[in-house]
């Protein structure tokens, strides 16, 4: 055995996939909860020198990041000397910097837990806030899914155009839109008066065409619904969603199809109903580049 895989419980599919594109064996791992809903946690392998643990955090479950500090914790007092943790999801990271008096930065404790827990380096999927990876003395690979989405939109949408539904999500769009070498844009709110806002894309004409909104993370939908009105009233022929990670709390899923989206797909960061497209074979290129 060269080194240890574990799945931790919010990504044991995709660990098993990552362990297949690595030809090395799922470690099994036994994780239950007391009766009194405290977790318990066993590694049932040998203990090599090394291991990868693959665990999303945050949602849906706080528990997903207390199980994954009991699982480095653990391997780390079994005598591991390496553990490398792909989090596929990087929850708790959309706090990074203190707003209002008294806030918890949530971002840097998670990073702080995580290095005192005995994580060795960090790999993880788009991350919400770049400057996460500041919060860390240990290495942390940023990996980009947006190669992959280009990839499923050439598959399925004829001629497409980007859209990121607002400013922040313009990147993802140009890095995808540079893939397929199409057209790309953003919404845009324009002040017209003090009573009237106008949302609309920034300087293309959508009419006819099959649109593609992309954001890196879908939560309650409400961004999303309020772009596909303003696309489909635009003239938007096709109006297709995709995101790296599908949070979709509650009946988001529900409310975007109704507002008239076409069809939506994510990777499988989180577990969904949309998850199409793996990032199994992209977290196994970057563990063998860095091994």
């Amino acid at each position: 055995m060269v080194f240890l895989i574990i799945g931790g419980s919010a990504s044991q599919k995709l660990a098993a996939k990552v362990a297949r594109e690595l030809e090395e064996n799922l470690s099994p791992i036994e994780t239950r909860r007391f009766p009194d809903g405290e977790r318990y946690i066993r590694i049932k392998d040998e203990i090599p020198k090394e291991a990868v643990v693959i665990q999303s955090t945050g949602y849906p479950q706080d528990e997903n990041l207390m199980e994954l500090f009991l699982i480095l914790k653990n391997l780390k007092s079994l005598g591991v000397e390496r553990i490398r943790v792909v989090i596929p999801y990087f929850g708790y990271g959309r706090q990074e910097r203190r707003f209002l008096s008294g806030e918890a930065v949530s971002a840097v404790i998670v990073a702080e837990l995580l290095e005192a827990a005995g994580a060795s380096e960090i790999y993880s999927i788009n991350l919400h806030e770049k400057n996460i990876k500041e919060f860390f003395h240990i290495p942390v690979y940023e990996i980009s899914a947006m190669p992959l989405i280009a990839n499923y939109i050439n598959e399925t949408v004829d001629n497409p155009m980007i859209i990121g539904p607002d400013k922040g999500a313009h990147g993802f769009a140009q890095e995808i839109s540079e893939i397929l070498n199409c057209e790309c844009d953003h919404l845009e709110k324009t002040r017209i008066s003090p009573e009237k806002v106008e949302t609309k894309p920034k300087k293309l004409d959508v009419e006819g065409r099959n649109v593609v909104i992309i954001d890196d993370i879908i939560s309650t939908g409400g961004t999303i619904v309020n772009a596909t009105k303003i696309l489909k009233d635009l003239g938007a022929n096709k109006v297709v969603v995709g995101c790296v990670h599908p949070v979709l709390v509650e009946d988001a899923l529900l409310k975007i199809f109704a507002a008239g989206v076409d069809d939506v797909f994510s990777t499988d960061t989180l577990r969904s109903d949309v998850s199409t497209i793996s990032v199994a074979e992209l977290v196994a290129s970057y563990l063998k580049k860095y091994k």
